[in-house]
C-alpha cells in the first residue's frame, strides 16, 4: 500500500494554484445595515412588545440636548460615552402591552404606515388594538392615530392625561387637532394614580409637557414602566438629568420629574421601556455617585 504524505508547502501551493474565479463565485453581495424592529418579553402573565415605528439621524444634537452647557462640556461627555459630537440617532418606540383581556398600544408613532408595519412585523394588525393609551400630545406619540380619512386603529378606545389634553385642546395647535381632537368622545381622561387598564397605573411625570404621564405595568409581582419621555437620550439626558432639553416645555420640573423616577427605577431596580432609547428601547438604571447610568437589557428579561 502507498501511503501519500503531502507537506504543509504542498498543500499551500495547491491552494494558490486554485482558478480565481472559484474565490469570486463565493462572494456574497453587500446588503446593507439592518436592524430588529419589535422586541417581545413576558412580565409575569402579560406580553410586552416594543415597536420600532421609525429611526433617523438628526444632527448638531447639542442644539436639542444640554442647551445650558457649554460646547467644550458637551463634546466631552459625547467623546466620553464613545458617541459621536455632531450626530445622534433618535428612535421612536411605541409598545404593545398584552394583558391576556385587552391589547394595549402606548403611543402611536410619527404616521400610521410606521406603525401598522411595526405591529404587522410584531405579529398584529391594528383592528386588533383594544386601547391606545397617550402618555403626552407632541406629534411622534400622536402622529400614527389617523391618517387622512380613517383611524388607525377601528376598533380602539383612548386613555389619556387630563391635564394633558385640557392643555393641548386650549392650545389651538394643529398636530393635535387633527389627530386627536376626532376622539374627544371616545377617551378617557384619567390623573396620576389612576389605572389605564388591570394592572396598568398612570404616574405623574409632568414637565416635558404639562400633562406628560408614565405608566407602571405590573403582573404577577413582576413590574416595568414605560417612561415614554422623560429622559429621551441615554447619555446626553439620562446620565445628565440636569441638563435642559429642547423639547421640555417646563425645563425645570422636566429635571425634577427625571431625578425623581431615576431614583425609583434605580432604588426598585426596575426595568424601563424609553420611547427614544436606542431600540429595543429596554434597560436598567444604576447609581453612579451622584448621577445615572443606562444600563441596556441584555438577557435578564429573557429569563
Amino acid at each position: 500500500m502507498t501511503t501519500h504524505r503531502m507537506s504543509r508547502r504542498t498543500l499551500l501551493g495547491a491552494a494558490a494554484a486554485l482558478p480565481l474565479a472559484h474565490a469570486a463565485q463565493a462572494a456574497a453581495p453587500m446588503l446593507g445595515a439592518s436592524a430588529a424592529i419589535h422586541r417581545r418579553i413576558a412580565l409575569g402573565g402579560f406580553e410586552v412588545t416594543t415597536l420600532l415605528a421609525g429611526s433617523m439621524p438628526r444632527e448638531d444634537p447639542h442644539s436639542i440636548f444640554g442647551l445650558d452647557v457649554d460646547a467644550e462640556t458637551f463634546e466631552q461627555v459625547a467623546r466620553d460615552a464613545l458617541l459621536p459630537v455632531d450626530v445622534a440617532q433618535f428612535f421612536f418606540t411605541p409598545t404593545l402591552v398584552n394583558t391576556g383581556e385587552a391589547l394595549v398600544l402606548f403611543d402611536t408613532g410619527l404616521d400610521p404606515a410606521g406603525i401598522t408595519a411595526a405591529l404587522e412585523a410584531a405579529g398584529y394588525s391594528a383592528d386588533q388594538v383594544d386601547i391606545v393609551v397617550l402618555t403626552h400630545m407632541h406629534g411622534d406619540h400622536i402622529g400614527g392615530l389617523r391618517g387622512d380619512e380613517a383611524p388607525t386603529f377601528p376598533n380602539a378606545r383612548y386613555v389619556t392625561g387630563a391635564a394633558e389634553y385640557d392643555h393641548w385642546a386650549a392650545a389651538g395647535n394643529d398636530t393635535f387637532d387633527a389627530k386627536m381632537r376626532p376622539f374627544a368622545d371616545q377617551t378617557t381622561m384619567i390623573a396620576p394614580g389612576q389605572e389605564a387598564a388591570g394592572g396598568i397605573t398612570a404616574v405623574e411625570a409632568f414637565g416635558h409637557t404639562p400633562g406628560h404621564m408614565a405608566y407602571r405595568i405590573e403582573s404577577e409581582g413582576k413590574s416595568l414602566l414605560i417612561a415614554a419621555d422623560f429622559a429621551n437620550h441615554p447619555v446626553f439626558s439620562l446620565e445628565q438629568p440636569d441638563w435642559e432639553v429642547k423639547f421640555d416645555m417646563d425645563k425645570p420640573a422636566a429635571a425634577a420629574t427625571r431625578r425623581k423616577l431615576l431614583d425609583m427605577l434605580a432604588a426598585e431596580r426596575m426595568p424601563f421601556i424609553g420611547y427614544h432609547m436606542p431600540f429595543p428601547a429596554m434597560g436598567f438604571v444604576e447609581k453612579r455617585g451622584d448621577g445615572y447610568g443606562y444600563v441596556p437589557e441584555s438577557y435578564q428579561l429573557r429569563l
